[in-house]
């Protein structure tokens, strides 16, 4: 049984795994930066430890420093939750040889799936679709062209580790492949620290679908059925969504005997994703697959009931997976909006800085995995994501329904984020149809980026109201005047004097 687990990543994913850790009895250390010694996973963890300065490379992706606060504060395990060593074949293996847990599969398999092309071949053997591609490293600009000439147009060059939209880069024409192929190259050794890239068919309107899989040790794998990621700006997903409104019953069924085909070929524990491209005949093919937690795993547990970060604690402790295939079945829908600190209106800039009033939703169905406070800096070193908003309903209408009133009831000042973008979303007739593939963002840019008329006016102003009303709350409570002798509040007074609101 494992009591101690390390949890080497930082955030609202730190966060996520310490809560399930708590309600099995397991104690927990976080590890952070400077730049988060007041993140909330460091106090809600039973220890916490510095591992180094701010960036990233000096910190989280520094695994003797990770190693050394797990042998410091006797974890028998790390959780490195996604992101990060998450991934990192190494990292894993110099777990093991120092005889600490790592909740996740084994290197091999880590190395085996993080290459791509290796990965493509073993499902090839297993009888899984692949993408029609390159088998083996593209080695200089001459050879892509070939390679590209011989794939056909278009193609897609991509780096072979990795992931994340790193390294890749769509090709139209024989014009594009030199310069294509010297930036995925560049993008991929910066971000990856290898510069292999292949090429791949670009599959044209496809969906982006994933299962998740879990497997244990005794040779035991089961899919817990699949997730919509079609709606990506620059290769990032923003909005996924459990069940797929694409996939028919018997196609799903043919996709997650595949999927746990996938995962039996590379002898795989614990919880992963395949990722699939179907194209808009329902073709489907082989991806990769992410040998970890996704982000979007949320929708999964909601759908299904599972808490897959308990299940990867169990296969660690070398359990049999109790969960069997024919019991699991999905229960309702479920969507999640990824909620960003950037400027949508201005090319998705990073938008980092002070949280400076916090109004988080709440009701039957709403779930928020986030690590965010009122007062909490949102810093420069990482993603921007502020944390991730999740709806479940009895059905898609009711889940959107109830999506749409959440966004409209989270409130975020100090910084600008991407609410507003997810709610034009939200509204999108593609969208409420479910008639949409990876091209949703670039078909609906003009619709989504440009304020969605009148009504968001009136609700930026309610919010500056309420703000200055909270402020002059605060300087009369200071000042020892009560504030509950006003009649009538601030902001609604301002609202009928000027007849912006109506309430």
């Amino acid at each position: 049984m494992i009591k101690k687990v390390l949890i080497a990543n930082r955030g609202e994913v730190a966060l996520r795994v310490m809560r399930s850790c708590r309600e099995m009895g397991i104690r927990t250390v976080a590890v952070f930066s400077e730049a988060d010694r007041t993140s909330h996973h460091v106090m809600y963890a039973d220890e916490a430890c510095l591992i180094g300065p701010a960036t990233a490379r000096e910190s989280y992706l520094n695994m003797d420093a990770v190693l050394q606060a797990a042998r410091q504060y006797h974890a028998e395990a790390i959780h490195p939750g996604y992101g990060f060593l998450s991934e990192n074949a190494d990292f894993a293996r110099r777990c093991r040889e120092e005889g600490i847990i790592f909740i996740g599969p084994s290197p091999e398999t880590i190395e085996e799936m993080g290459d791509k092309i290796a990965a493509r071949k073993r499902m090839l053997a297993a009888g899984v679709p692949v993408v029609p591609g390159s088998d083996s490293p593209i080695r200089s600009a001459a050879e892509a062209l070939q390679v590209c000439n011989s794939i056909g147009y278009p193609v897609m060059l991509k780096a072979s580790m990795g992931g994340g939209g790193k390294g890749m880069r769509l090709i139209h024409g024989e014009d594009e492949v030199v310069e294509a192929y010297d930036t995925a190259r560049s993008e991929a050794l910066s971000s990856f620290g290898n510069d292999t890239v292949y090429a791949e068919k670009f599959v044209e309107e496809p969906h982006h679908i994933e299962f998740q899989v879990l497997g244990d040790n005794h040779g035991n794998v089961i899919h817990l059925f699949e997730r919509e990621c079609s709606i990506q700006r620059r290769n990032q997903k923003i909005v996924e969504e459990s069940p797929s409104p694409f996939l028919t019953p018997e196609l799903r069924e043919e996709m997650g005997k595949k999927a746990v085909a996938a995962a039996r070929a590379v002898n795989y524990s614990g919880a992963g994703t395949i990722e699939f491209l179907v194209d808009k005949n329902r073709n489907f093919y082989f991806l990769e697959m992410n040998t970890r937690l996704q982000v979007e795993h949320p929708i999964t547990e909601e759908v299904l009931g599972v808490d897959l970060v308990k299940e990867q604690i169990r296969i660690a402790e070398n359990e049999v997976l109790h969960l069997k295939q024919e019991a699991i079945v999905p229960n309702g829908h479920a969507i999640e909006c990824r909620i960003y600190a950037e400027d949508s209106e201005n090319n998705f800039t990073p938008s980092p800085g002070i949280i400076k009033q916090l109004r988080e939703p709440n009701g039957m169905g709403v779930r928020i995995d986030s690590h965010a406070y009122e007062g909490y800096e949102i810093p420069i070193y990482y993603d921007p994501m502020i944390g991730k908003l999740i709806a479940w309903a009895t059905t898609r209408q009711y889940a959107i329904e109830r999506m749409r009133r959440v966004l409209y009831e989270y409130k975020i000042t100090g910084l600008k984020t991407n609410l507003s973008y997810l709610k034009r979303i939200m509204h999108s007739p593609d969208f409420v149809r479910g008639e949409y593939n990876t091209l949703f963002i670039e078909k609906n840019a003009r619709m989504l980026v440009r304020p969605n008329g009148k009504n968001e006016e009136i609700e930026n102003v309610a919010m500056i109201a309420a703000y200055i009303d909270y402020l002059m709350n605060l300087e009369e409570n200071k000042n020892g005047q009560p504030a509950d002798n006003r009649p009538i509040s601030r902001w609604r007074e301002f609202g009928l004097q000027k007849g912006v609101l109506r309430i």
